[in-house]
């Protein structure tokens, strides 16, 4: 059964998308830990990081960052932080996490953003890619 992630990806499930080339895509967490809490996920279903292939891993690696730059130019924070966790979603994902505090990096601490709000973010950090 695909996973959420490749439902988002494949269109059938709408999302707030960031960023996007013929082999990742970058949308916000919409149950972020802070404001602009981005997740950038390869288009092909692999379960854990590690399996993924080494250029597709190093791929992965330099979209993510792209996009850790815009959000960084976007949100005002601290620092990017970067978490790979994958427990929750069978299907490779880069948490990227607007730092402030280090509440922040926990997955226990959650902010609430109205639709909107996803809406002009989403738009603000790819404007700002």
């Amino acid at each position: 059964m695909a996973s959420i992630f490749t439902k988002i990806i494949n269109g059938e499930i709408p999302c707030y998308k960031v960023a996007e080339d013929k082999d990742f895509i970058a949308f916000l967490d919409i149950n972020p830990n802070a404001k602009g809490h981005t997740l950038c996920v390869p288009k092909k279903e692999v379960d854990k990081i590690f399996d993924l292939d080494e250029d597709t891993y190093q791929e992965l690696m330099k979209f993510s960052r792209k996009v850790a730059l815009a959000l960084e130019k976007t949100v005002s924070c601290k620092r990017i932080g970067m978490s790979v966790i994958g427990l929750e979603v069978p299907h490779v994902h880069v948490h990227l996490i607007p730092l402030n505090e280090m509440k922040d990096a926990t997955f226990s601490h959650k902010v609430t953003l109205s639709e909107e709000e996803f809406k002009a973010l989403a738009s603000s950090i790819a404007k700002n890619l």
